[in-house]
């Protein structure tokens, strides 16, 4: 934010040279070529300017400097400005030339002369600028670095400038204002950091100036403005938008009595609190932004009174209530911001003091004729936007003629009024001739608005448009009249309901600048007339309707700079005629469904500096000429089938910097030539099938390397070890290191010296030993640190508390051999993952470092004691706790299940005790709850029910005395119902007939009940509740959504609940469960009657034993409709008749136990049949077949002594059992066969069922 007195300096810097030089040439008669060369200049400084310009890239777009060269006077560059009588530089100005460096070099500090910096609107790409030399600029009073593309934390050398009077470090977002000429996509975001803004400010005690918006000061706490106050007493100008500031806006404020401008929008979480009346109380106030603060309670009347106000915006603050009084003294107002606000209004006195205002914007609560009209006749207002939203919802009484009619008509009386935006207005009862009061306004932009296709069809009357915005609800096609509006530069059209084609009127908006098309719905391919747009300079188009090839007159839009198109039914060959765009700066054609190779055209694009077209279904090679495009920047390739080696890059140019190729099958060697462009800043080649051995230190030259990515190939990766400390102090910027599956074996000690380091990530290595004791120091700014699946036994903590210096984003530790307590991270972390470990114990105070933790795992180390309540008060974001397969002891806190804070819980596997509270809220936001196997008595707990979003609930294996809970059959995710192995009685619930839910149990697909105390008989009706287990239902092959997914940054970190189901043989592991996994245990309780014939309608069916029951009675036939069976035991029931000839059919059968039953006749034949053994029949004395050698069909078989055995003689037989699965699993089991003659049936414990296990992993 360069002030004007700023540009003023410069200019007369170089006015003085200019008439110093003049003077010279009249003394000479205006010859110089006979007088020495004088210049103003400093030649050093010259010098250290020429080597500034050398580590800046250019293209045809940006500023090239052409001033800057040898030989002549610094002092009259572009840019620069020297103090007239020292002749040193004071002023270096660079601001929005689009020039693109690695960070700052070291030339720039040697100008310590310098006065004034701005380097804003560049790509400095400041990954390592931490530790550059900002403290030499001593005499430095104004310093701009906004939108640079700086990253991290601030360095610390600028809180040394202590005669700064400005500082913007900011971050403007540049959204798509009404009037843009075009999206400037050349702007640059910075994403810095401050954690402790009090010593930040400490020294700043001249500042005048200070934006910091979209600076993260979250870290900094509740004190920001008691820091300000206490040491930048004369601050003027106060920015800090976006900042993510805690706390109220502290009253130490008041102590600032010379700020002319506050602007804290955008701070949505900062603690509710009053309006800061003290504000109202600065004299020199002109400029009050509080947007979005979260500000609450009634409103003074004062910021509507004050005399000096220019722009007052309290938008976005839904809790602040008042009555808006009159604006009589209100003259100086020229802009104000009521929308989203709870104000209400007695009609005020008109008033014709609002001669200033520029821009009027309120909401509903303020559209009225009678409050419009009070302002009198706005002679200067300019922009005019509308909030028809009544708590967030459109307001249906407001859209009639005689509602909208006269503020229409009203807007039609501002003649100056060139800009209008309405937002959440319902036009369905609107005349289209009303829209003819809009014919002056040059830009209209319809927000979330319901539009009917005559009032849209009426939009095309408005001949003078220059911008349209449009994201409205309207039904149908687009209007061909769209291609009345021959004036439009700006076309932004989201979110709408168009269906079919776009329509070939398009192409009639000849002079249409820029394009930018999201979610409209349409269908079919891209209309052909979009080639006739040859003014075009940008076009985005995210539309996943539109489908087929691109259309080949794409290629006659030779105008266009940018190029973005996403859309995955786009599909055939990128087409040829792309390479015509000779002006393209910009092309993406990312998550598409573009074939084939990349067209060799692409290399006459020589302006491109972004080529990414990733996600796609390209193969082939990669051309090598690409990397001949002399200023290409950016090369992303990524998520394609691109095939071959990698070359070409000995042709690529001095401004490459990014390189993204993974997820491709990409063989071969790294090329040597990799190791030699300098520039690169970025190299992702994960997830191909590259070779070979790579050193770590051959990319010693790559001095700006901030991204490496060599994970999942087939790659060695070593890190050449020395004790020269040269050797091993290369890439010192790195910011992101990822070597996954990368064999490495020793931690790379280079890592050492690299302090700025974010994400590091060695997992599924090698790599045995201590984790260095260096990796927990504070200096690393490490965010996310993963060495899971690795070999560590030892951590060198000097404190169990590790004193990172900011909040963890991801630690990852799992799958070590690591014991001990378990070390927790100072500020907390958002995800911390400990499991598959030998840790054994937990710091005292251990939850009291879970402030901002939302998913934890412990699970599977040796960790005693008891769970400590206060998880439950640490944190309200934790969403997943797994502290399964350890040796937690005593009652689980009530906590956990009165008011559950998490979305997945699990306990499993430990020896927990006690009984279950019952009082869980309806608040529950629970999706996964699992005891399994521990000793929980009691209850199930009815609250259960309230947890709408549950899918998995495993109780197994504990001490539960219950009833079948029928009472959870209204739960509409429920999938996973896990009870086996406890106490539970009665029958098996009957919800037939329940009038409480339309469908119960809807989406259950694994129901566990083995090894319990159940009787009585299935009711047939129960299982045609169970749709999930039908056909109709999951033909599709969704996936089962007891997954929490939890993205950081741009990664996720998943917890997701896995199935093992023991069929064939074997345990088979589920992790992301298909809806077609679908499994029935009853197994092991004392039901009886007749197997229900309705099981044959749950199709879908994978696996189901009723084994070890007193069902009677004939298999049903119908059983051979379920033709997606694999494995089914009826073993150890009083089954009798035949072997159903329907069974056969059942083609995916694997395991089949029908042993220990009264079945008789011959065994079927044909299909799965025939390769079942004898185990499956065995225990039947009336079987007879092939399976069955000893007893063949027409001989008289013998009575098995198990089955058949003499009533009255009552013993145990022992038997050691060889089972064999099909190929599935082999062991040895010991079984005891007991004859009980009072039933005539057979307890074979242990014989060879069907039993299947459900555990929960991660």
């Amino acid at each position: 934010m360069a002030s004007i007195g700023w540009v003023l300096l410069l200019f007369l810097a170089q006015l003085h040279t200019l008439l110093s030089t003049s003077i010279a040439h009249r003394a000479d008669g205006g010859n110089l070529t006979h007088l020495p060369v004088s210049f103003l200049c400093h030649p050093n400084q010259a010098k250290a300017l020429l080597q500034l310009k050398q580590s800046f890239s250019f293209s045809r777009s940006t500023t090239r400097l052409s001033s800057w060269r040898n030989g002549t006077d610094c002092c009259l560059w572009e840019g620069v400005g020297c103090d007239p009588s020292s002749g040193h530089v004071t002023i270096l100005d660079l601001n929005n030339r689009r020039l693109s460096t690695h960070g700052l070099d070291p030339a720039l500090f040697s100008l310590i002369s310098l006065q004034r910096l701005d380097l804003s609107m560049n790509d400095i790409s400041g990954y390592n600028i931490r530790s550059a030399g900002f403290e030499r600029f001593t005499f430095l009073t104004h310093l701009n670095l906004s939108n640079s593309r700086l990253y991290g934390q601030i360095p610390p050398s600028i809180s040394k400038l202590v005669n700064l009077l400005s500082l913007d470090l900011s971050t403007y977002n540049i959204d798509y204002p009404l009037g843009l000429d075009g999206p400037n996509y050349y702007y640059y975001y910075n994403n810095l950091r401050e954690s402790s803004f009090d010593t930040f400010v400490a020294n700043l005690s001249n500042l005048r100036e200070l934006y910091l918006d979209s600076v993260d000061l979250s870290n900094s706490g509740e004190e920001w403005g008691t820091s300000l106050a206490a040491y930048v007493p004369q601050l003027q100008v106060l920015s800090l938008a976006d900042c993510h500031l805690s706390g109220p806006i502290h009253k130490a404020l008041s102590r600032l009595h010379s700020l002319v401008v506050i602007n804290l929008q955008e701070n949505f979480y900062a603690t509710a609190g009053p309006f800061p009346e003290f504000f109202m109380d600065f004299p020199n106030l002109t400029v009050l932004q509080l947007s979005g603060t979260n500000l609450e309670g009634r409103l003074p009347s004062r910021p509507f009174q004050s005399k000096n106000l220019r722009v007052l915006d309290l938008s976005y603050n839904m809790n602040l209530s008042g009555h808006v009084p009159n604006f009589s003294n209100a003259s100086s107002l020229e802009t104000l911001r009521l929308h989203r606000t709870n104000f209400v209004y007695d009609i005020p006195t008109p008033s014709s003091n609002f001669t200033s205002l520029k821009e009027l914007v309120l909401n509903r609560n303020f559209i009225s004729v009678d409050f419009l009209s009070a302002f009198g006749r706005l002679k200067s207002l300019h922009q005019l936007d509308l909030d028809c939203l009544l708590d967030n919802e459109l307001d249906l009484d407001l859209d009639s003629a005689s509602d909208l009619g006269p503020i229409f008509s009203w807007i039609g009386q501002h003649k100056n009024l060139t800009s209008l935006g309405l937002s959440g207005c319902n036009f369905s009862g609107v005349p289209p001739a009303l829209l003819s009061n809009f014919m002056n306004l040059k830009n209209l932009k319809f927000n979330n608005c319901d539009l009917p296709r005559p009032v849209l069809h009426a939009v095309g009357n408005l001949t003078g448009l220059q911008t349209l915005e449009m994201d409205v609800y309207t039904y149908g096609s687009m209007p061909s009249s769209i291609g009345n509006l021959t004036n439009l530069r700006n076309l932004y059209i989201e979110d709408t309901g168009f269906s079919g084609p776009m329509p070939a009127a398009i192409g009639e908006l000849t002079n249409l600048r820029n394009l930018y098309i999201v979610s409209c719905g349409f269908s079919g391919p891209m209309p052909p007339a979009i080639g006739k747009l040859t003014n075009l300079r940008y076009m985005y188009i995210e539309d996943f309707g539109f489908s087929g090839s691109m259309p080949a007159p794409i290629g006659n839009l030779t105008n266009l700079e940018a190029m973005e198109i996403h859309g995955r039914q786009i599909s055939g060959l990128i087409p040829y005629a792309i390479g015509q765009l000779n002006k393209l700066r910009w092309l993406i054609l990312q998550d598409c469904n573009f074939s084939g190779s990349i067209p060799s055209s692409i290399v006459n694009l020589t302006q491109l500096t972004m080529l990414d077209l990733s996600s796609n279904s390209l193969n082939g090679e990669i051309p090598p000429s690409i990397f001949s495009l002399p200023i290409l920047n950016r090369l992303d390739l990524s998520f394609n089938q691109l095939s071959g080696p990698l070359q070409g890059f000995d042709k690529a140019g001095p401004q490459l910097e990014t390189v993204r190729f993974k997820n491709n099958e990409l063989s071969g060697f790294i090329p040597k030539a990799i190791f030699q462009l300098t520039s690169l800043v970025c190299i992702d080649v994960s997830s191909n099938n590259l070779i070979g051995s790579v050193d770590l230190a051959h990319f010693r030259r790559l001095t700006y390397l901030a991204v490496l990515n060599l994970s999942y190939n087939k790659l060695h990766v070593m890190a050449s070890e020395d004790n020269n400390p040269v050797e091993t102090s290369y890439l010192a910027g790195l910011r992101e290191l990822r070597l996954v599956s990368c064999k490495i074996t020793q931690f790379p000690r280079f890592l050492r010296h690299v302090d700025h380091i974010s994400y590091l990530d060695l997992s599924c290595n090698k790599i045995s030993g201590d984790i260095p004791n260096w990796i927990w120091e504070t200096t690393w700014n490490v965010r996310q640190l993963n060495l899971s699946h690795n070999m560590f036994t030892g951590m060198q903590l000097s404190s169990y508390v590790v004193p990172f210096n900011t909040l963890i984003e991801a630690l990852d530790l799992s799958f070590n051999r690591l014991s001990g307590m378990i070390p927790m991270p100072k500020l907390s972390g958002l995800i911390l993952d400990y499991s598959n470990n030998m840790f054994s114990s937990l710091l005292p105070n251990w939850t009291s470092y879970l402030r901002d933790t939302i998913y934890l795992s412990m699970s599977k180390n040796n960790i005693h004691g008891h769970v400590s309540p206060s998880i439950c008060n640490a944190t309200y974001l934790l969403d997943v706790l797994d502290l399964s397969y350890n040796y937690f002891n005593g009652p689980i806190p009530h906590c956990f299940i009165e008011n559950i804070p998490f979305g997945v819980l699990n306990l499993r596997q430990n020896r927990l005790e006690g009984m279950l509270p019952s009082n869980i809220t309806t608040r529950c936001s629970l999706q996964t709850i699992d005891l399994h196997g521990n000793k929980i008595e009691g209850r199930l707990p009815r609250g259960l029910s309230n947890c709408t979003y549950l899918e998995v609930i495993d109780f197994g294996s504990n001490k539960i005395a219950d009833a079948f809970p029928s009472w959870l059959r209204g739960l509409p995710k429920l999938s996973v119902l896990v009870l086996r192995s406890n106490q539970m009685y009665g029958t098996i619930g009957d919800i037939v007939g329940d009038t409480k839910c339309e469908e119960c149990f809807p989406s259950l697909q694994i129901i566990d009940l083995a090894s319990n105390n159940f009787s009585g008989t299935l009711r047939p009706q129960w299982f045609k509740q169970l749709k999930s287990m039908m056909a109709e239902f999951n033909s599709s092959g969704k996936t089962l959504e007891t997954l929490s997914t939890i993205s950081v940054s741009d990664r996720e970190h998943s917890y997701q609940y896995s199935v093992e189901i023991m069929y064939k043989g074997a345990d088979m592991p589920f992790g992301r469960m298909l809806t077609t996994v679908t499994a029935i245990d009853f197994s092991k309780n004392s039901l009886e009657g007749t197997i229900p014939e309705t099981f044959g309608s749950l199709v879908s069916l994978r696996v189901l034993s009723l084994s070890h029951n007193a069902f009677t009675g004939k298999i049903p036939a119908q059983l051979g409709s379920m033709t997606d069976l694999e494995s089914l035991d009826l073993s150890c029931n009083q089954l009798s008749g035949d072997i159903p000839q329907e069974l056969t059919d059942l083609t995916f059968l694997g395991s089949l136990n029908l042993s220990y039953n009264h079945l008789v006749g011959k065994i079927p034949q044909s299909r799965q049949f025939s390769t079942f053994d004898s185990s499956s029949f065995e225990g039947n004395a009336g079987l007879c077949g092939l399976q069955l050698p000893k007893f063949p069909c027409g001989s008289s078989p013998h009575s098995p002594g198990v089955a058949h055995g003499d009533k009255s003689s009552r013993h145990i037989d022992v038997v050691l059992f060889l089972f064999v699965g099909l190929g599935f699993g082999v062991g040895f089991a010991a079984a005891i066969v007991v004859k009980w003659d009072r039933f005539g049936r057979c307890f074979y414990c242990n014989c060879k069922s069907l039993a299947y296990l459900i555990t929960t992993r991660r």
